[in-house]
């Protein structure tokens, strides 16, 4: 385990379980979801913490796609039939220095080497991540990076953008005006089983609640390739996922599509 913390903040992270973050605890509050075992995360992988998606986020198809000269292959990892959240959320990560972790992939149907990296900064009550996705082969790379962490409930929730995804399952899904249950841009409790994608976010992107601890989040994101959150409700679940990513649910096939909002060349 790796500890990062200052003043009211503390982060642990497992380097060797993808990564992740295990542990984000704020005034001596327990905001992440994690199990009391952490070899559950090889269990499970997608449903505690905090990980790293890379080299995609979300979905993408679980069949031959040509780019290019290359052609992606990657296997199906979900229920759906699809490839979720990349291929390093569980893989071992290197420790680099005491607040920065890195990790190589590529393979097992990913034509491209690429590195994925990881830094934690505190500054008084202000957390920052810093992540990174770089192609390391000699040819243009589809890459996508994001954050998944599952915050506790109860929790209430602000997300400042008008656009969104209904579905992040539905790969027939186009963007729509926010309306009824998707419309979050004032704060409250998050409907259960919402599993949507909001492009173009304003800033800051989210702002979170938990009224039964006394604490609240502004969440602020920049990319240099894209921007979408991502929320999770599963009524099954005791946390909900808010994830910032930086691109939208099938982003190799809006890439190739020329749609917005796809993953980055």
């Amino acid at each position: 385990r790796l500890t990062v913390a200052e003043g009211p903040i503390l982060v642990e992270l497992l380097p060797e379980v993808g990564g992740r973050l295990h542990r984000l605890c704020v005034f001596g509050q327990e905001l992440l979801r994690t199990p009391d075992d952490p070899t559950e995360y090889r269990r499970r992988p997608f449903h505690w913490g905090a990980y790293v998606m890379a080299p995609w986020c979300n979905r993408i198809d679980a069949a031959p796609t040509a780019v290019g000269d290359e052609v992606v292959r990657v296997p199906v990892n979900s229920a759906d039939g699809t490839a979720l959240h990349g291929q390093v959320y569980a893989s071992p990560w290197e420790v680099r220095d005491e607040a920065t972790l890195s990790v190589r992939g590529g393979g097992n149907g990913w034509p491209w080497p690429y590195e994925s990296s990881l830094r934690v900064g505190i500054a008084g009550t202000m957390l920052t991540i810093e992540q990174s996705l770089t192609n390391l082969a000699d040819t243009p790379m589809p890459g996508g990076l994001g954050l998944h962490p599952w915050f506790r409930r109860p929790l209430e929730v602000e997300i400042s953008a008008a656009s969104v995804l209904a579905s992040n399952t539905d790969a027939g899904a186009e963007i729509e005006p926010v309306s009824g249950t998707l419309d979050l841009r004032t704060m409250g409790p998050i409907p259960d089983d919402l599993d949507a994608a909001w492009v173009d976010p304003g800033d800051p992107a989210v702002r979170l609640r938990w009224p039964m601890l006394g604490i609240r989040c502004v969440l602020r994101a920049r990319s240099e390739a894209g921007l979408c959150i991502v929320a999770a409700s599963p009524r099954d679940i005791d946390a909900v996922a808010i994830e910032a990513q930086t691109h939208a649910p099938q982003g190799l096939r809006r890439l190739l599509a020329g749609e917005p909002h796809g993953l980055h060349l």
